[in-house]
């Protein structure tokens, strides 16, 4: 009888990283994103169009404001084609350029840099926040991380607040903080994001892009060997070594590279780029800059780590231009679907109607003949003013001779900005139409705007 061996699995812990601060032109570009980013993200709860929010999604009402648009459920489409777009647009810039939605502007890595600039204020840069670690708990200690996490927690807190600012209006949400009244649902979400934004951002960090984020799996798939990606040249730099500034590194049989692991120390996942390209690199090109300022203060030219191809690494032909760049076959293919969804949507948006409609017929009464020989239909017209503006719309009906409609109780159909109505509608005919059904048509135009009018179809029925 044999016996099965267990394998023990052992899980190394985890070695914190200390990301060194880093200047130059590329980390500008990055500042410039995030400022970019998170004022569109904290700033738009506060515009007000049509004394509304810019874009709020009011969930209660099945109304979604977006700068003036108002969406309902059945517009659900438009929702389904901004993934598209959003899908389809990350897949091209992937192709081209490399990561550049993971070092510039995802929320995991705009979030993280912002924690990071708190911890740099708070504790200092990396040396003093390793020495700090590693010093005994004191009063200095507990003073420097408390601020530090405070800090984190007050940015957690308000970032929660905006979110839950596009659900529910700052309006409401404020006064409901200052009171301590607020609801259980926007509590308990509020505390949920501010929750996942400490979390994530100040203790997952680099974990989120390495273990839990599923485009660092498959974003090789987009790759060629044209797509344009972070990387170092092993030509210029091997074999590695330091040496004396002024030094001529042929003389020493040296590369480029002098060992002095600033781009490791930079890099926010911790990888060694001059490893090769890596899933964990996160393209936020840290490192660039890192490298850059060591061969100014050595006399090398800027470029042993750069934004190149694997080909142009390869010495192949140079790097292709922006037009040849869009003729590989999966660029080109990822931008006809994206150019196509831009396409109809933008058309589906310029044609929409900002009035809905829904007719039935009465049910319990097909047609009736009255005291003056003409016969009567009733309707039941569902109308909905999906502009922000009152508007009042005339109705005609056509299809049969003598027809003439009227509503109960209104003479006219007048709706307030985005309300929805439901009217009777009595439609005559002096002249009898004879037994059976007949088409008719419902017209409906807004009274301050004839390009505002839509159509539906109905059935007239005769005795």
């Amino acid at each position: 009888m044999s016996t099965s061996s267990v394998q023990t699995i052992h899980f190394q812990p985890r070695n914190k990283i200390y990301p060194r601060w880093v200047h130059g032109r590329f980390n500008r570009w990055r500042i410039a994103c995030v400022l970019l980013t998170q004022l569109f993200f904290y700033g738009v709860p506060w515009l007000q169009i049509n004394e509304r929010p810019a874009m709020l999604f009011d969930l209660a009402h099945s109304k979604f404001y977006v700068f003036g648009l108002v969406l309902l459920p059945q517009d659900f489409v438009y929702l389904m084609a901004l993934l598209l777009v959003s899908a389809f647009g990350l897949f091209v810039w992937t192709a081209i350029g490399g990561r550049l939605w993971c070092g510039y502007a995802c929320p995991q890595t705009v979030y993280t840099q912002l924690f990071l600039w708190l911890e740099h204020l708070s504790e200092g840069d990396r040396s003093a926040r390793i020495k700090l670690d590693r010093a005994p708990w004191g009063l200095a200690k507990l003073a420097r991380k408390g601020l530090k996490h405070s800090l984190w927690l007050a940015l957690s807190l308000w970032t929660g607040i905006t979110f839950v600012a596009y659900f529910t209006p700052l309006s409401e949400l404020l006064p409901g903080l200052a009171s301590f009244s607020l609801g259980p649902w926007d509590s308990f979400w509020i505390g949920l994001y501010a929750l996942a934004t400490y979390g994530n951002a100040g203790w997952l960090r680099e974990q989120v892009c390495q273990h839990m984020c599923p485009y660092s799996r498959f974003q090789s798939a987009m790759f060629d060997d044209n797509t344009l990606i972070i990387s170092y040249d092993a030509a210029r730099g091997e074999p590695r070594g330091p040496r004396a500034i002024g030094q001529d590194p042929k003389l020493l049989g040296l590369g480029e590279c002098v060992s002095c692991t600033l781009c490791v120390q930079v890099c926010p996942t911790g990888i060694d780029i001059r490893e090769g390209l890596q899933y964990e690199c996160i393209a936020c090109t840290a490192c660039i800059d890192a490298c850059d300022q060591v061969m100014d203060q050595v006399g090398y030219p800027r470029g042993l780590i750069r934004y190149t191809t694997a080909n142009e690494l390869a010495q192949q032909p140079q790097r292709l231009s922006g037009w040849q760049q869009l003729r590989r076959p999966h660029v080109a293919l990822f931008s006809v679907a994206l150019l196509l969804v831009l396409g109809l949507s933008a058309y589906t948006l310029s044609t929409r109607q900002p009035l809905k409609a829904n007719l039935v017929r009465e049910r319990n009464t097909l047609a009736r003949e009255l005291a003056d020989g003409s016969t009567e239909n009733l309707y039941r017209l569902q109308l909905q003013n999906t502009a922000e503006q009152n508007r009042r719309y005339q109705l005609r009906v056509t299809g049969l001779p003598g027809l003439h409609a009227e509503i109960d109780q209104a003479q006219t159909l007048e709706l307030a900005g985005t309300e929805s109505r439901e009217f009777v509608v009595r439609v005559k005919t002096a002249t009898p139409p004879g037994p059976g059904a007949h088409p008719v048509l419902f017209q409906l135009t807004a009274a301050d705007d004839p390009a505002v009018h839509i159509s539906e179809s109905a059935t007239f029925f005769g005795r």
